[in-house]
């Protein structure tokens, strides 16, 4: 397969995670590009669940090789739970998982400042899954994180902790004016443990990369969240503390431009949203309250309900935009299986006037009201449909009004159910 980066074209929970691992079936590499733990990609296959944070979702293929690229903000720990997960479930790791070197830690200081700081702003909040990834990237901006290659010389990295805990220990006590009880000894001692079993993972992998490339290996870049949660494009300031998008592959794993070939979208076929900010088409009704427990639709990271809504055209079409998608990968068509009528949100009023292009604007967001075209259900189980022609004439017809109003972005993938067999390809690239 051509190398694809693959997005979500949403407020994430989009579904990245089971179309990344149907399409690793034909890739060599899969890398992580960008946010840390605070994603949650849950994969089914052979009826077993796994939800990861940190590996790349094509782990679960054994002849694969799984990248955790320098975007990323890297907690030992969760990673380490991870591996010792799909090890106790006899899927090896040994020699086919790496992290950057260049890739900066989330520490556990960073996970006590995230929490008070949350506690500070009160109402305000906004909504953050504690994970300590806003303070780690920070860090990296302020140029006094520490990587992942730091692991390596023991002593440099006791002398950086120590520092930084300090810092760390005086910010939160008298900024946040919280408690802040971390033992650093006990930690260090923890982090000399966690250093000799990371080692193996630490490379170089920038430089692996580009040499994968070279000899024609096929790679998927694999992005966490989505498109809206962007810090510099998504609904400010309810976002996360990364670049989503797709552009953001290439500096996320030290690679250039010419060495993608496709930017994949996924699209949810309605909307759902995680914790604060505008949300034009959500459903606080019954119908809201069906597709969260039709869709499951809690928070694989944070247990939170989901806040659902219509299918919103206006921002998959900002999100084409944003990302240069080639490509629609839709997911969850199944969960709309029980709905007489749906709704399409086709574009807003703001103020009185008609807007067809998503505001770059969280305050006009926040005024806008969905126009929506209402098109007729199927009612009846698609589950165990294999092509597109298997499936009723209603929900094709709902799939390509979907693309007509999104640009008409080819339909690479639909997928009808949670398991890995219930995907089928549209249009291959």
């Amino acid at each position: 397969m051509a190398n694809a980066v693959i997005v979500g074209t949403q407020w994430g929970d989009e579904g990245k995670a089971k179309v990344i691992d149907y399409l690793t079936q034909k890739s060599d590499l899969i890398i992580r590009f960008q946010g840390g733990a605070n994603a949650g990609h849950t994969v089914i296959a052979d009826g077993q669940k796994f939800i990861f944070h940190l590996v790349p979702s094509g782990i679960m293929y054994p002849d694969k090789v799984c990248i955790v690229g320098n975007g990323v903000v890297f907690d030992c720990e969760q990673f380490l739970r991870e591996v010792d997960e799909l090890e106790s479930n006899n899927i090896s790791v040994d020699g086919r998982l790496f992290v950057s070197d260049l890739a900066h830690l989330v520490l556990p200081f960073h996970k006590a400042q995230d929490g008070a700081s949350e506690s500070k702003m009160g109402e305000g909040k906004i909504g953050t899954t504690g994970r300590g990834i806003g303070p780690a990237y920070s860090d990296k901006t302020s140029r006094t994180g520490i990587r992942v290659g730091d692991l390596r010389d023991w002593d440099g990295f006791v002398k950086k902790f120590k520092a930084c805990f300090e810092f760390k220990s005086r910010l939160i006590k008298t900024m946040y004016h919280s408690p802040f009880d971390l033992d650093e000894e006990k930690i260090l001692d923890q982090y000399r443990l966690i250093r000799e079993r990371m080692l193996p993972y630490i490379n170089d992998t920038a430089c692996y990369i580009y040499e994968a490339a070279s000899k024609g290996k096929s790679i998927l870049y694999e992005g966490a969240q989505g498109t809206f949660l962007d810090i510099d494009h998504g609904t400010y300031p309810f976002v996360t503390s990364s670049n989503t998008l797709a552009g953001y592959a290439c500096p996320g794993c030290g690679v250039g431009p010419s060495m993608i070939d496709h930017v994949i979208g996924i699209v949810k076929v309605y909307t759902t949203r995680v914790g604060n900010g505008p949300f034009p088409t959500e459903l606080n009704d019954s119908l809201g309250e069906m597709l969260r427990k039709e869709g499951g639709e809690f928070g694989a990271t944070t247990g939170r309900p989901r806040r659902c809504g219509w299918f919103d055209s206006v921002m998959i079409r900002k999100a084409v935009q944003l990302n240069g998608l080639t490509r629609f990968a839709l997911t969850k068509l199944d969960v709309l299986n029980k709905m007489e009528e749906i709704q399409i949100c086709t574009h807003y009023e703001i103020d009185g006037k008609k807007v067809e292009q998503f505001p770059s604007d969280t305050l006009a967001l926040e005024k806008a009201v969905p126009i929506y075209e209402t098109v007729k259900g199927w009612k009846c189980d698609i589950s165990e449909c294999k092509t597109i022609k298997d499936l009723p004439a209603e929900a094709i017809k709902y799939i390509y009004k979907i693309q007509e109003l999104c640009y008409n972005i080819p339909i690479l993938i639909i997928s009808i159910g949670p398991d890995r067999n219930q995907t089928f390809e549209v249009e291959p690239i």
